[in-house]
């Protein structure tokens, strides 16, 4: 089973990614995570990433589906395939179509987590985790059960991502909805998009993913 989740940054793709791979024993292929990893490798690719993250250019959709590759050929063919974070864009799209039928694969579920964009803003920028030991919380969803206290390890001090603003989601989601939504009627065509409720409770999400992979 080869599956991509799309949805905007906080829909929790991430999240239900690797819920997935705990119960299903799926692998998640995180284009974010796969870039991080791929510039600390000492090779010719490796270099080349560093390079382009370090001058803050933004890296080509030939080079993450170089990596997306290179993923898949390292994997069993019985291992099925998350795409998280990609494709990003019609291009990405069809590259991955491509990469899949060289490696004897097929897309078989493309599932938009859909979300309001207002109650995301809210979710994001209430988010803020123990700066000591890392647990997460929220503002409202999910605070300290004694206020200033973090429940885990009893640390005062906490942080938040400095991109967790309501200018930067926002920005976020226009550009999903101009690069990222319009590769949906493509996928629309060949029958295979569901969308779930991403403003669901995580573990609603993950039994709705779950019935659609059964």
């Amino acid at each position: 089973m080869n599956i991509i989740l799309l949805g905007p940054p906080g829909a929790g793709k991430g999240t239900q990614s690797k819920g997935l791979v705990e119960r299903h024993a799926m692998v998640q292929l995180s284009t974010g995570d796969m870039l991080r990893e791929t510039r600390k490798a000492d090779t010719e690719l490796g270099r080349k990433v560093a390079d382009i993250m370090d001058s803050g250019g933004l890296v080509s959709d030939d080079i993450v589906s170089a990596m997306i590759d290179a993923k898949l050929a390292d994997m069993g063919k019985d291992e099925g395939a998350i795409f998280d974070g990609y494709p990003r864009t019609a291009a990405q799209a069809d590259q991955l179509d491509d990469i899949l039928a060289r490696h004897g694969r097929a897309l078989d579920r493309v599932i938009e987590l859909e979300v309001d964009e207002d109650a995301l803003v809210e979710r994001i920028t209430g988010r803020f985790s123990c700066a000591n030991c890392g647990t997460l919380y929220h503002d409202t969803a999910n605070p300290p059960k004694v206020e200033g206290v973090c429940d885990s390890c009893g640390s005062t001090e906490f942080k938040r991502r400095p991109d967790d603003n309501e200018e930067t989601v926002r920005n976020r989601m226009a550009e999903y909805r101009a690069k990222t939504a319009p590769i949906l009627p493509g996928y629309e065509a060949r029958g295979i998009v569901t969308r779930v409720d991403g403003m669901a409770g995580i573990d609603e999400v993950a039994a709705a993913i779950d019935r659609l992979l059964a």
